[in-house]
């Protein structure tokens, strides 16, 4: 397994978003690999001074051509990390570092995982995470460190201006509750992370 941080849109490379990309064993019977190995994810974050966190829950998604899912995070006491990949299809997923203290606050990474590339995102506590579907149809499946709690939910609109995410579908299909995230800038300091 390969494990790589990744470069914000300003060029600067964000601590904490990893992109995961494992080793494939094909031939013409097809292919095989390791989608989730503790031991070699542990050593991934602990070589980039990551804590290693723990999983509670998998999540799967299936998304038409041109849906947007996000931006979302929850707040402490319980933040969410995610891992996640595309099994089938293809998305452009994106982090936004939330973090007041980190020098690429408000800054984003973006990464295409599809179910040929195998590849995976690592999208730490502190980060705004969400995909845009490419293909007809797309399979997301992601792990997370925490359990939904309604109470710490939060969302920022997916199309703010400040944060001038490059999504490749101008016009995507949204939830009613994404469309109505507010803006980076109407957030206030309780909605960050420290």
């Amino acid at each position: 397994m390969k494990a790589e941080q990744l470069q914000s849109a300003e060029g600067c490379t964000l601590e904490g978003p990893l992109l995961i990309t494992p080793q494939v064993f094909g031939d013409l019977r097809g292919f095989f690999f390791e989608s989730w190995n503790q031991k070699a994810f542990a050593a991934a974050l602990e070589a980039d001074g990551q804590p290693v966190p723990g999983f509670v829950q998998d999540n799967h998604s299936r998304s038409a051509r041109g849906v947007l899912r996000g931006l979302h995070y929850q707040l402490p006491p319980h933040p969410q990390g995610k891992l996640v990949r595309c099994v089938l299809g293809e998305i452009f997923d994106v982090a936004v570092d939330l973090r007041r203290s980190s020098s690429s606050f408000g800054q984003w990474v973006g990464a295409r995982l599809s179910g040929a590339n195998h590849q995976q995102l690592w999208v730490p506590e502190g980060f705004a995470h969400g995909f845009m579907a490419l293909t007809d149809q797309a399979e997301v499946l992601y792990k997370t460190t925490d359990f939904w709690h309604p109470g710490c939910e939060r969302a920022i609109c997916w199309n703010d201006p400040t944060l001038a995410v490059s999504w490749p579908f101008a016009d995507p299909q949204v939830s009613a509750k994404d469309g109505a995230a507010p803006a980076w800038l109407d957030l206030s300091a309780a909605d960050f992370f420290t």
